[in-house]
């Protein structure tokens, strides 16, 4: 009973924190509607047919009309029926992944949990047309033509981003980009997949020793169990999400664009950037070669500096 109050309590608050915010981006932001939006996401380079994993700040596009439903609306109209969108929709019941493999009777149920990854994948998990992946701590949902194959397998891979995950898929896929809106390079969860990939010749040991096999129920309520090893905590701290790692995000950002990958834009209010996914894989890995990675320290980033004139580059690359 005394969780049953608690969760109802946060979900209050939850709900106050996002009317506070919309009325914020209201008085502040300009409005923006989904044939905008839509229009913004084309003139960067977003094409009909293409692939899109979403990885987005929806309040930093301004005030939309129609909410995330618009934004998810806008990202539809962009691919056409014939692309595909990928979108995050998490859930993690006790925050970490460590924590809720250590939840005692917890079993992913796709009918009954919803996503703790924002306003965005809410609605576009709400959306009848949306396929889900069945995993207890990384379920990814899909819209469009190869919704079915990215996430079918997900509940079989060996791992949460290995062999049939939607992430290892995804890398396959003619037109496939990783999509950024109003998001630093950061929050991205893209860059796991190499990790599962190069497995033990990744040049950081990047997940604890022991594994889980956490229980899942499919749409027909049938179950199954699922192998989810959790990160290193040590490396927490390290990361390139972790709010003082500024320096890194800064780093991967200049590589990129250096590289001439990065695709940078305005949609909305928001800065966006995109990177073709079979290229942005093949850069993680020779990074990788060279003892760069999303742990990278500041004595590892220093010790192969970016070549000179990047800002210039980037600059000249920014639509």
């Amino acid at each position: 009973m005394l969780e049953s109050l608690k969760k109802r309590i946060k979900a209050m608050l939850e709900s106050v924190r996002r009317r506070r915010n919309e009325r914020q981006i209201r008085q502040s932001g300009r409005r923006v509607t989904r044939a905008e939006l839509a229009r913004d996401l084309a003139r960067m380079g977003v094409a009909r047919g293409d692939t899109l994993f979403v990885h987005s700040s929806l309040k930093s596009l301004g005030y939309v009309d129609g909410g995330a439903a618009a934004v998810v609306g806008a990202l539809q109209d962009a691919v056409g029926p014939e692309g595909t969108l990928l979108v995050p929709t998490y859930y993690l019941p006790a925050g970490t992944v460590k924590a809720t493999c250590e939840m005692e009777g917890y079993v992913f149920d796709p009918k009954r949990h919803g996503t703790n990854m924002g306003r965005l994948p809410e609605a576009f998990l709400a959306r009848a047309a949306t396929h889900r992946s069945m995993h207890p701590t990384h379920s990814v949902s899909a819209w469009g033509r190869q919704a079915q194959y990215l996430t079918e397998a997900h509940h079989q891979a060996p791992s949460i981003f290995g062999q049939g995950s939607p992430w290892q898929r995804f890398v396959g896929i003619e037109g496939a980009k990783v999509l950024g809106l109003g998001v630093s390079m950061g929050p991205v969860t893209f860059y796991h997949v190499l990790e599962d990939a190069l497995g033990d010749a990744f040049p950081v040991p990047v997940w604890e020793e022991r594994g889980y096999r956490l229980a899942c129920l499919d749409q027909e309520g049938r179950r199954c169990e699922v192998p989810v090893r959790p990160f290193a905590r040590a490396l927490s701290a390290l990361r390139i999400d972790y709010p003082g790692r500024e320096d890194l995000r800064a780093y991967f950002r200049a590589e990129f664009e250096r590289a001439g990958l990065r695709v940078n834009g305005q949609v909305g209010d928001a800065q966006a950037w995109f990177i073709p996914a079979q290229a942005f894989f093949d850069h993680l890995q020779r990074l990788a070669t060279e003892n760069i990675t999303i742990y990278s320290t500041p004595e590892q980033l220093a010790a192969r500096p970016l070549a000179a004139g990047t800002a210039a580059a980037a600059a000249a690359r920014a639509l």
